[in-house]
């Protein structure tokens, strides 16, 4: 009887601790929206996708579509999308765009400094993706969903 009130007690404690880190993450993946310029005919992009575009390896959608990474030069959004989706920290990031520049095989992407910021370069220039808070005001600009 004790060893069934256990498996009990030990399922329902998976269940709870299970939901808990399930709700957390997808909290925090939903702390960030990623944005793209009207150019950009993609409505939905792979999270394998965005990661090749931000990090240099890709530079157009499965579509054709030239694309250019904008960053956010810090902040909750940044180390959010950062950890997220590039599965780095903001230095391991840095460390790899500075290693692109020096052997000559990629460039600094432009990094802006407030979600205002990201969302007026994206919005002005062809291709552009990038990423701001969730809550943030994203006029003139597309949101793309990321599966």
């Amino acid at each position: 009887m004790a060893k069934e009130k256990l498996i009990k007690y030990t399922r329902f404690a998976l269940i709870v601790v299970g939901g808990m880190v399930f709700a957390s993450l997808t909290a925090h993946a939903a702390g960030v929206k990623v944005i793209a310029n009207s150019s950009v005919s993609a409505s939905t992009i792979s999270a394998d996708d965005l990661k090749g575009v931000f990090l240099e390896e890709k530079s157009e959608l499965s579509d054709g579509t030239h694309v250019e990474p904008v960053l956010e030069k810090g902040g909750p959004a940044h180390d959010a999308f950062v950890k997220d989706y590039l599965g780095k920290t903001d230095s391991a990031l840095q460390t790899y765009y500075r290693s692109l520049v020096f052997t000559g095989k990629g460039s600094m992407p432009k990094a802006m400094g407030t979600d205002a910021e990201v969302v007026a370069y994206v919005a002005k220039t062809k291709g552009a993706i990038g990423y701001v808070s969730a809550d943030a005001a994203a006029e003139g600009v597309k949101t793309l969903e990321v599966k």
